[in-house]
């Protein structure tokens, strides 16, 4: 017998007299109710546990049927995501290199993680018609810091709602009149007095001198100052300011003005400041003619510029930094795009040797019947039918604009994904524009393709071509574009011969152009 229960039982005999032979059943007793006890509690504990495991995974569940589903992708490394790959994919000569491995993978739409947040981007020509459509209600503009500082917040580009509204008006009534014809005899005077600065033989950077014509069109459009000393110094400052739109913006960056963004910072100031001085002189100069003139004297005569129709707008409330950043985004539209695509037309039609013959034909033929030396009127531009052919495959194939960010201000729904509000989103007209799909040999420059007995002169309803955005922030100047781009291939064409100086080729990213500005060996026609 254990020692333990021996003593047991001697202080039971000593105590209580009790027969030894009564202890031990009182003593098993006492055992067996002390582990019935402890069993009890291992069962309820387990099945405690067991109970909250299945609580926890059905709230899990739970949660994963809440859960929006994301249009599927990769975030890629953490942090950086697949920015590096982003980057990296767009030094190859392929224009659309990192969607094209992403559509293949996951579809037209689909999830990434660039530039610090996780981006839906968009190839599919019915959702880009869905968030093009729903600017302002489901989704708004958003673009990186860098763009917004440099631009302004009173820009138009970044102007919402009711401002961005008016603003968009205002723009379509100075620029929305190509037809107009004091602004039509005007762009025909600049091209012409660009080209005539060219020597009968020499070499020109083509894309240089694009952007004199559109830098001074613009300048001349809002401020209404010719070409000279004065829009020379501004455009070299320009210059400078959009380079450090896809630069990093950091913290105290006008401290370092040896840095990219620092030296953009620095020129805006300067950009602005131009401007702001010319508004106030305006401004000065309508507050002394007031006085005589009768009020509605402004409203009968045709405003001459941009300053002009802000300054009466509204009963006069615009503020003047409202009208600088205004001018200020308009300059970068009118300089930027309308050049580069003239260049590109240019390229194109270098490489396109019958493009090219059928495009002298046509300006040949319009000038015999209007008589040589005569002003371009609206009617000859409207008869320009295959130059609009070249420009509208010029802008499908390039893609000026390769697509617009916008951010989610609600959860959108599509095609069973949910993209969550506040998630930022990428729409790419230019994945669509070269999408063998929508278009047959898609990346090949075939500008016969927009004849009118092809199905393609309606694709701009359907939204699979869209060079000019669409919705509420259509491009208000697309039409002016055309017009800009038309004069000058009817001069180039009319007046000179030439031929690529050296091998050259288009850049994607950031934005496209053309790499080394397109250098040109020009002779002058007989």
């Amino acid at each position: 017998m254990p020692l333990s229960l021996l003593c047991l039982s001697h202080r039971h005999q000593s105590h209580s007299h009790s027969p030894p032979n009564q202890a031990k059943p009182h003593t098993a007793m006492t055992m067996d109710a002390g582990a019935l006890q402890l069993l009890a509690a291992a069962v309820a504990i387990v099945v405690f546990a067991v109970v909250f495991r299945w609580f926890l995974a059905g709230r899990a569940a739970g949660g994963r049927k809440q859960r929006p589903r994301l249009p599927p992708g990769s975030t890629g490394l953490p942090l950086i995501g697949e920015t590096l790959r982003l980057i990296s994919a767009y030094k190859t000569p392929n224009p659309e290199p990192f969607i094209d491995e992403r559509v293949a993978r996951h579809g037209g739409v689909f999830t990434t993680h660039i530039f610090g947040e996780r981006t839906v981007f968009s190839a599919d020509p019915a959702f880009n018609r869905l968030l093009l459509a729903a600017e302002g209600r489901a989704v708004s503009c958003s673009y990186p810091s860098s763009i917004t500082t440099l631009l302004g917040a009173r820009s138009l580009l970044l102007t919402r709602g009711a401002a961005h509204k008016r603003l968009h008006s205002l723009t379509l009534t100075r620029l929305g009149r190509p037809a107009s014809p004091p602004l039509l005899a005007h762009i025909d005077r600049l091209v012409l007095d660009t080209m005539r600065q060219w020597e009968p033989a020499a070499t020109v950077r083509l894309l240089d001198e694009a952007k004199k014509i559109t830098f001074n069109l613009t300048v001349k459009q809002l401020v209404s100052i010719e070409p000279g000393p004065w829009t020379e110094s501004l455009r070299r400052e320009y210059v400078k300011l959009i380079d450090g739109f896809f630069s990093i913006s950091f913290p105290f960056a006008s401290l370092l003005p040896f840095t990219t963004y620092g030296q953009a910072l620095k020129s805006r100031k300067k950009v602005a400041g131009a401007l702001r001085e010319v508004i106030r002189k305006r401004m000065e100069e309508r507050t002394q003619d007031s006085g005589g003139a009768p009020e509605d004297a402004d409203v009968k005569r045709e405003k001459k510029d941009m300053v002009e129709e802000l300054l009466q707008a509204e009963g006069g409330s615009f503020s003047e930094e409202e009208m600088v950043d205004f001018c200020l985004s308009l300059l970068v539209a009118g300089y930027e795009t309308t050049s580069v695509l003239m260049t590109v037309a240019v390229k194109f039609l270098t490489e396109t040797p019958a493009a090219l013959a059928q495009l002298k034909e046509e300006h040949e033929n319009m000038t015999r019947m209007k008589g040589e030396n005569q002003p371009l009127e609206w009617s000859d531009y409207k008869s320009m039918t295959f130059t609009q052919c070249v420009i509208n495959e010029s802008l499908r194939v390039a893609n000026i604009i390769s697509g617009v960010f916008r951010r989610a201000n609600t959860d959108i729904h599509f095609n069973g994904y949910t993209i969550p509000k506040g998630c930022k989103i990428f729409a790419s007209f230019r994945a669509v524009h070269l999408n063998t799909e929508h278009y047959e040999n898609a990346r090949v420059f075939d500008p016969w393709r927009w004849q009118s007995n092809n199905k393609l002169q309606n694709e701009v309803g359907a939204n699979l071509f869209t060079p000019f955005g669409g919705g509420p922030r259509l491009c208000p100047g697309y039409e002016l574009a055309r017009v800009v781009i038309s004069v000058f291939l009817h001069h180039l064409v009319m007046r000179f011969s030439w031929e690529a100086a050296e091998e050259d080729r288009l850049v994607f990213f950031p934005t496209t152009r053309i790499l080394k500005g397109y250098p040109i060996n020009i002779r002058r026609r007989s």
